[in-house]
C-alpha cells in the first residue's frame, strides 16, 4: 500500500479525507442517467484500500463514511483491517449483528498475528467474516479458530480465506506448503477460498521461483486451488 500511494505522490504515513470521500453518493447532473448516482446499483466498493477504515486519525470522518454506506445499502462495500480490536466501538448505533452489504475482514499474515487478530475478530457481530492470509510470511494454522468459532447451526463463523504472497522488489518469500494447508482447512470445512496471488518469491517443493509482477494473479489461480 506504501508502494502504491508513493506512485501517485502520495505520503503514505498520513491518513486524509480525499476527493473522491463522498463519490458513492454523488449525483450525475447530465445526460441520460440524469439524477441517478455516479456509482451504478449493485457496484462493489472497494473501501480504504491502501489505508485502514479504523485508523484513529479517521475518526472524525468515520459517522459520514457510514452514513453513505448505509444510503447505498444497494451497493456492496468491502474494507480489510489489520485493527480489529477498534471495530465494535466505531459501528453505527443501528449496526445490529451485521449490515448485509458490508463485508469487513482482516488480515492476519502470520500465526502470531492470527493468534492476536482472530479471537477478538470472530466474536465482532459480522454478517460476514472474511480473513486475508495476505501477505503470507509464515504458516497460519486456521483450524483452531474454524472449530472454535461456529453459528447456532454448527458452521464456521469463518465464510471466506484468501490467500496471497508478497509482492515488490524485497519481498520475502512464500512457501506453497503453506498454502495448501490453509485450502485444505478450508476445503474440509466448508469455507470459501481464494487463492490471490504467489508474490513475487514462491518455495515449492523446496525451490525458490521468483515471478514477476505480472504473472503473480494468473500464475496463483493456474494453481486450482479457488473454491466459491
Amino acid at each position: 500500500m506504501y508502494r502504491r500511494d508513493e506512485s501517485i505522490g502520495k505520503d503514505p504515513s498520513i491518513v486524509q479525507k480525499t476527493e473522491n470521500f463522498d463519490l458513492p453518493v454523488r449525483i450525475l447532473k447530465s445526460g441520460k442517467n440524469k439524477g441517478r448516482y455516479k456509482i451504478p446499483h449493485g457496484s462493489h466498493i472497494y473501501t480504504c484500500f491502501s489505508s485502514d477504515f479504523f485508523h484513529p486519525d479517521a475518526d472524525e470522518w468515520r459517522d459520514d463514511a457510514w452514513d453513505m454506506i448505509y444510503e447505498r445499502s444497494d451497493c456492496f462495500f468491502f474494507m480489510i483491517t489489520k485493527r480489529p480490536e477498534r471495530i465494535a466501538g466505531n459501528l453505527p448505533a443501528d449496526w445490529g449483528s451485521g449490515w448485509e452489504h458490508v463485508i469487513i475482514a482482516v488480515t492476519c499474515e502470520n500465526q502470531e498475528m492470527a493468534d492476536k487478530r482472530l479471537p477478538i475478530y470472530l466474536s465482532l457481530p459480522l454478517y460476514h467474516h472474511s480473513v486475508m492470509v495476505e501477505p503470507m510470511l509464515s504458516a497460519v494454522d486456521l483450524k483452531p479458530f474454524i472449530n472454535e468459532y461456529r453459528d447456532a447451526d454448527g458452521r464456521p463463523v469463518i465464510k471466506h480465506v484468501s490467500v496471497g504472497g508478497e509482492s515488490g522488489p524485497d519481498a520475502r518469500a512464500c512457501d506453497y506448503a503453506w498454502v495448501k494447508q490453509i485450502h485444505e482447512q478450508c476445503a474440509e470445512n466448508g469455507i470459501t477460498f481464494y487463492y490471490h496471488q504467489t508474490g513475487a518469491r514462491l518455495i515449492k517443493d523446496g525451490k525458490l521461483y521468483k515471478i514477476p509482477r505480472s504473472f503473480q494473479h494468473s500464475q496463483a489461480h493456474k494453481a486450482g486451488l479457488d473454491m466459491q
